[in-house]
């Protein structure tokens, strides 16, 4: 198995998009690594944007950085309750600076821009919070998978075949180097 001995954070919380959850959860599993979903509340049941249920494994409060290898951010109405807790920001802040996997995609984005862990990176997105990834200082690319580093991002559910095989493919390669901030602009750095 090509992930044994991964391990994955699948954030949940309410109106997730049920695709971005359950597709990347078990195409991971498949690939052998231990998906874990991850919210508020260990074994409460959040439910999709059409009622989807899934259970968290955990609860953010008993997880970190320290505990997974990547961490897997789907879309739907979820991403703008999910930047709201301050344990997924450091959550997710903490993985990109030790060059773990940091996996967001559709309105996932929001998460990443909450975090400020996108200024001088590329990154997709669903089209309608594209002006929230740039005014966060990414350099938005249209494309269906977007690689920058430990940072992978796409913009729909069509595009979940090509986000989780670059998940796979970079889990499969270990941490990347540890990312240095962008210069301030003006700064000559």
């Amino acid at each position: 198995m090509q992930l044994k001995g991964k391990k994955v954070a699948v954030l949940v919380e309410d109106l997730y998009q049920e695709l971005e959850v359950w597709y990347p959860l078990l195409r991971l599993k498949e690939a052998g690594a231990e998906a874990l979903t991850v919210g508020k509340e260990t074994g409460k049941t959040y439910t999709s944007k059409v009622g989807y249920p899934v259970v968290a494994d955990k609860a953010f409060s008993e997880v970190s950085a320290a505990d997974f290898d990547a961490v897997v951010m789907p879309g739907g109405y979820a991403p703008d309750i999910l930047r709201r807790y301050p344990e997924v920001l450091k959550l997710v802040r903490d993985m990109d600076a030790a060059g773990k996997v940091v996996a967001a995609i559709c309105h996932a984005g929001w998460v990443l821009c909450s975090a400020g862990i996108l200024k001088g990176r590329r990154a997709t997105c669903f089209f309608a919070i594209k002006d929230d990834l740039v005014n966060a200082g990414a350099q938005y690319v249209d494309e269906e998978v977007v690689v920058d580093a430990n940072l992978i991002t796409s913009r729909m559910p069509a595009d979940l075949p090509a986000f989780c095989r670059e998940i796979i493919r970079a889990l499969a390669a270990g941490p990347q180097p540890v990312r240095q901030p962008a210069a301030p602009a003006g700064s000559g750095g």
